[in-house]
């Protein structure tokens, strides 16, 4: 078996819309596509044997034991592998269930797919499940533990933090888009303007001056005092002299940690001698040469959260420990604590491994105890001096004994440090009488304050506090999402994106539109290229100034990578044509529209997909769609059109000459076509369509008739706002026409361009696309020799793997099959052909140059209208 390709899916995709996260796995089965597994012997009983918990996949039997049954009735390696891969992602605590495998057109070939949770994970999980597969179809040893810890692993490196991902499922669960920023924990909220960033649980809104004051240690407890906020005393110190000075103030016993520490680290609990104080602050000095030494305060570790301002959770912290059963010695106490269901590696549980380290040694010397001694039955020994979770600690739920006293306090001290997420750290007794009558002490206050403890307690009830921090960036009424309208199909896709940005432009918004040519804020070129894809998408999205998008969508990013958006607010659908197939397991038109209907798949219920009502295959997806449906079309007798105005529904049609929109039995007519510079005149029944197909959109958006009108009045077609898109240029005895025309379609719609086109010679530059199928080129050619006199055939730039001979011969073919006898030539460079076109120009000659370079082609054209000018005013 081989590995041909693996996908990484990231949003809406052929193979579904609400899962976005999928592995796309092309594996060729080789000679397994002739055995399946009851044709291997002994199969069955070595996977069950390895992996004995694929007993719960149901598999399309239904029942528990499912998967096995068609193991062992037989099933193609390709099933089994998509499995394996689900389950060994879910042994890593990655819980995936969603998996589809489909035989390509290629026999033996086929299309495994399976979701994932972490990117690097689906894509090992593929790569060793066909490893896996191979060596128990070859009866060798896997080694299934090591898989999984290596899972495990990569998942601990990629994965976002329990504090940010439960922002990030609270902000789904509202239905927030979100996008991770770079690899670490920086995540934006929302889209364009109405975005919201937060990293871990520092927010956007984080006052960088009271992240400052909090990692201040010494600072805060001197704020805190003059505030009357109870705090251990103590002062900072950098040496021995220091510290036995201030020892001699404040006595034992006593706590050092370092000034700017965090999480414990560097930290000393307790110490009660001068050797052990010497020590801590050896330790300390280890993450700064600052420690802070102070009377260490007796009572339980709490932890108080305030997120804006707002006490929401509270919980008892205890260090990780074991509790002895005069039996048992330490390290066996620990390895059955580790064995604990609700532990894990990392963040994958509830509670994390107990590891034993330096800090968990010191403790138990001075214990005079060491990993063999065997506790009392009863005994707690602590292993760590501080109570994080992530060392091991446990949390027990307390918000609702918590005295109102020490809810106003904690809420004053989020507002005199000015965090608006405020974790403060009290040593207390208790917390159900305030910490002043208690004894207790506020002994630090941080930022970025970890949720674990609160979302999942040991004891207690968890606390949603996610929820109060999307409120804080979200309050209610604030927009999350920006206006999309995302545009695909096979012809007039990037005018149409253009149009409508256009007219979204006029009316106030700062746009971002995505086209095959370039990323454009407010017609500002950012990014140059074909930018049709989901990282294009996704460019729109996060930048801050952008008010509305406006994405152009191709087929390519929609099969390599999905949608780069969640939903849409409008989707239109210029036209389903031949073009591409034969690639990427797209071989017919019924293929294309599978492809295509993702974007319309993507519309919100609410939105509205435009659909073109003189498209056939358009036509076939109405039916089954989600979203509300309105149809454009160009001939108003259109069967489908009628139908939809009789029952009410809204169109957009050219009639009599008109743009206009229909809803029922009453029109509005918007503008004349034939006043409209993009339509040249109304002699290019396209670019009408495309016209159609943006009013539309934008009405049903909201905009104003009026608005849309004298929008469309000023859409000038020029090299600059619509490149390669039926840009004329005119000289003196010629004109010069380019356009970016690459299939049948596209050929068709300049062929009935070019009858309004009164010219006694029109010469066409055209060449064969490398990556389309050979009656796709031939087709091009029979259309070319339909509507030119005289053809130069050129090179394509991207041969897709053909010999340039083999594509002209194809061109060529097509020439000769149009039934007209005319002259042709090949002149393999773009440039050079255009110049000897140009020299073959008469008086009124008419150059047609169908290219895939436009700006090459372009800037070659000006360059000789610019020398003609020149030439003009030297006489």
């Amino acid at each position: 078996m081989k590995i041909e390709k693996i996908q990484i899916l990231r949003g809406p995709n052929i193979w579904s819309i609400r899962r976005k996260k999928l592995i796309q796995m092309r594996l060729d089965l080789e000679d397994m596509e002739y055995r399946p597994t009851n044709k291997v012997e002994g199969f069955r009983e070595r996977l069950e044997a390895l992996i004995p918990s694929l007993i719960t996949h149901r598999c399309s039997e239904g029942v528990e034991g499912g998967f096995f049954q068609r193991v062992e009735m037989g099933t193609w390696m390709g099933h089994v592998i998509e499995h394996i891969a689900l389950e060994i992602q879910t042994l890593a605590g990655m819980d995936t269930g969603f998996g589809r495998t489909r035989e390509t057109k290629t026999p033996g070939v086929y299309n495994v797919v399976f979701s994932y949770l972490e990117e690097n994970c689906g894509v090992y999980a593929a790569e060793q499940s066909v490893e896996l597969v191979t060596r128990l179809i070859n009866g060798e040893e896997y080694d299934i533990d090591a898989c999984i810890q290596r899972l495990k692993e990569i998942r601990e490196g990629e994965r976002l933090g329990p504090s940010t991902g439960s922002i990030v499922e609270e902000a789904v669960a509202r239905k927030i888009p979100w996008i991770r920023l770079g690899n670490n924990s920086l995540v934006q909220l929302g889209y364009g303007v109405n975005q919201q960033r937060f990293q871990a649980t520092i927010t956007g809104k984080t006052s960088s001056i009271a992240v400052e004051i909090a990692c201040n240690k010494e600072l805060t407890k001197k704020m805190l005092h003059q505030a009357a906020i109870p705090v251990p005393i103590g002062d900072l110190v950098t040496d021995e002299e220091q510290l036995a000075e201030v020892i001699a103030k404040i006595g034992y016993p006593i706590v050092l940690k370092p000034l700017d520490g965090n999480h414990g680290k560097g930290s000393s609990i307790n110490v009660t001698d001068m050797e052990s104080a010497k020590i801590g602050l050896q330790h300390a000095q280890n993450y700064g040469r600052k420690v802070i030494v102070e009377r260490y305060i007796s009572g339980y570790d709490f932890r108080v959260l305030v997120i804006n301002h707002k006490m929401v959770a509270a919980a008892r912290r205890v260090p990780a420990h074991i509790v002895g059963d005069g039996e048992k010695n330490i390290q066996q106490l620990i390895d059955a604590e580790n064995e604990n269901p609700r532990r894990g590696y990392g963040h994958e549980n509830v509670l994390t491994e107990i590891l034993v380290d330096k800090d968990t040694n010191e403790l138990l010397e001075r214990l005079n105890y060491t990993l063999e001694t065997i506790p009392q039955k009863g005994e707690i020994v602590y292993l760590k001096s501080t109570a994080n979770l992530s060392t091991g600690g446990t949390a027990i739920d307390v918000t609702d004994m918590v005295h109102p006293e020490n809810i106003t306090m904690c809420e004053r001290i989020s507002k005199i440090v000015g965090l608006d997420v405020c974790g403060i750290d009290i040593m207390a007794e208790n917390l159900t009488q305030p910490v002043k009558e208690s004894g207790g002490a506020i002994l630090e206050v941080n930022a970025a304050p970890g949720f674990r403890m609160h979302l999942a307690p040991t004891e207690g009830l968890p606390r949603n506090v996610a929820a109060p921090v999307v409120d804080m960036l979200y309050p209610p009424g604030k927009p999350f999402r920006i206006p999309i309208i995302a545009v695909t199909g096979t012809n007039g896709k990037t005018t149409t994106t253009r149009i409508i940005a256009h007219i979204v432009k006029n009316n106030g918004y700062r746009v971002g539109f995505t086209t095959s040519d370039g990323i454009y804020i407010q017609n500002t070129m950012l990014t140059k290229g074909d930018t049709t894809g989901p990282v294009s998408a996704e460019f729109i999205l996060k930048d801050p100034t952008v008010e509305f998008a406006v994405l152009e969508t191709a087929r390519g990013g929609i099969l390599r990578s999905g949608l780069g958006f969640s939903s849409c607010d409008i989707g239109v659908l210029t036209n389903i044509k031949e073009d591409h197939l034969g690639m990427n397991d797209i071989h017919n038109l019924k293929d294309l529209t599978r492809v295509k209907r993702v974007v319309l798949d993507a519309v919100k219920k609410k939105g509205w997909c435009v659909l073109n009502a003189d498209d056939e295959y358009s036509m076939r997806l109405m039916p089954d769609l989600d979203a509300k449906v309105a149809l454009f079309s160009l001939d108003e007798n259109n069967p489908h059109l009628q139908k939809y105005a009789k029952e009410g529904k809204i169109a957009c049609v050219l009639e009599e000459g008109f743009i206009t929109i229909k809803k029922g039995d009453w029109k509005i007519r918007v503008v004349k076509a034939q006043n409209l510079p993009l339509t040249m005149e109304g002699k290019a029944k396209f670019m009408i369509a495309n016209v159609l197909a943006a009013t539309l959109a934008t009405y049903l958006h909201g905009f104003a008739i009026e608005d849309i009108a004298n929008s469309l009045r000023t859409f000038i077609p020029s090299a600059a706002l619509t490149p390669g898109r039926l840009n004329v240029f005119k000289f003196k005895k010629f004109q010069v026409m380019i356009d970016f025309a690459h299939n049948p379609a596209s050929y068709e719609a300049i062929e009935d361009y070019l009858k309004n086109v009164s010219s006694p010679k029109k010469i066409g530059i055209i060449s064969g696309v490398g990556d389309r199928r050979d009656e796709d080129i031939r087709e091009c050619g029979k259309i070319a020799g339909r509507m030119f006199d005289h053809i130069i055939i050129r090179n394509e730039k991207h041969l897709r793997g053909r010999s340039e001979e083999e594509i002209n011969s194809l061109v060529i073919s097509g020439i000769q099959s149009a039934g007209r006898n005319i002259s042709y030539e090949i002149i393999p460079k773009e440039t050079e052909a255009l110049k000897h076109a140009m020299s073959l120009a008469e008086e009124n000659t008419f150059i047609t140059a169908l290219s895939d370079v436009i700006s090459n082609a372009i800037d070659l054209v000006q360059e000789y209208q610019n020398k003609e000018l020149q030439e003009d005013a030297s006489y």
